[in-house]
């Protein structure tokens, strides 16, 4: 019998306005690989690799994407054990279906949705078993944010679709309120945190941190690439760092750094 893969996080795809530019970016700051895969009859699609395993993809921002007004953006993929029915629930709960489910030739099946505050999302379903889950290293995406707008309603939304569990919170001051860490049934480590949304953010989204061995070297690098530090670096609850930037396209995403003596993850204590 498969393991359920509900709630896992299993893939990421930076939507851009330009996915050349993109791609040598992030290769270049993260050291990422480099596939192509290519099914017969469609086009090309660019696959980043860390240790030769592909993790995640580099595309066109679609232009209906871009008419409706979305920004360039990273798209996490969850894992789904059955993508119509979690995509009905969702629609049911107040998400937005941008893309029904549909199959990708020799890959699997997939569906990108909007939760009820805005915040896009997609679910998966991977042809066959992906590998195990193994502890972060150096190139992984290892944390995942929720900002919303609502924290007991977005935490309730993702929690009756995937199962997720709180595991920690902290608090970040009275106009923050807590930071809500969560985990998958069963699983050692946490993998994201939600939070309410600051009024300096302007959308309710997903957000996604690479693991690197130095948020300073790595920090400096993006800069001279042409990225801007939005968040400068910071120590989190468990000694780890973290700084947020947006790339030279304008895509938000972030980098952490692991505290050798703490866990797998950002805020992991």
């Amino acid at each position: 019998m498969a393991e359920s893969i509900q709630g896992r996080l299993l893939w990421y795809q930076l939507n851009t306005t330009n996915a050349e530019k993109g791609l040598e970016f992030y290769r270049g700051l993260i050291g990422w690989g480099l596939d192509i895969f290519q099914p017969e009859g469609s086009p090309p699609y660019r696959m980043i690799t860390r240790g030769g395993m592909p993790i995640g993809g580099v595309m066109e921002l679609p232009p209906e994407a871009a008419e409706a007004g979305a920004p360039p953006h990273w798209l996490v993929y969850i894992g789904a054990d059955d993508v119509d029915a979690t995509h009905d629930k969702a629609v049911a709960a107040g998400a937005k279906s941008h893309v029904p489910p549909s199959d990708i030739p020799e890959v699997g099946r997939f569906a990108v949705l909007a939760d009820p505050w805005g915040a896009i999302f997609a679910i998966y379903a991977p042809g066959s078993q992906p590998p195990p889950e193994v502890p972060c290293v150096d190139g992984d995406f290892s944390w995942h944010e929720i900002s919303a707008d609502d924290l007991e309603k977005s935490w309730s939304f993702y929690q009756d679709l995937f199962g997720w569990e709180v595991r920690s919170e902290f608090d970040m001051g009275p106009e923050m309120g807590p930071y809500r860490m969560f985990a998958r049934p069963g699983a050692e480590r946490m993998v994201g945190g939600m939070y309410k949304r600051p009024a300096e953010m302007p959308v309710n989204a997903w957000g996604i941190y690479v693991q690197v061995p130095s948020v300073a070297a790595s920090a400096e690098k993006a800069e001279k690439a042409g990225a801007k530090v939005v968040m400068p670096i910071m120590e989190v609850p468990g000694g780890d760092l973290i700084v947020c930037l947006t790339d030279p396209q304008d895509v938000y995403f972030a980098l952490h750094q692991k505290n050798a003596g703490a866990g797998d993850c950002p805020a992991e204590s």
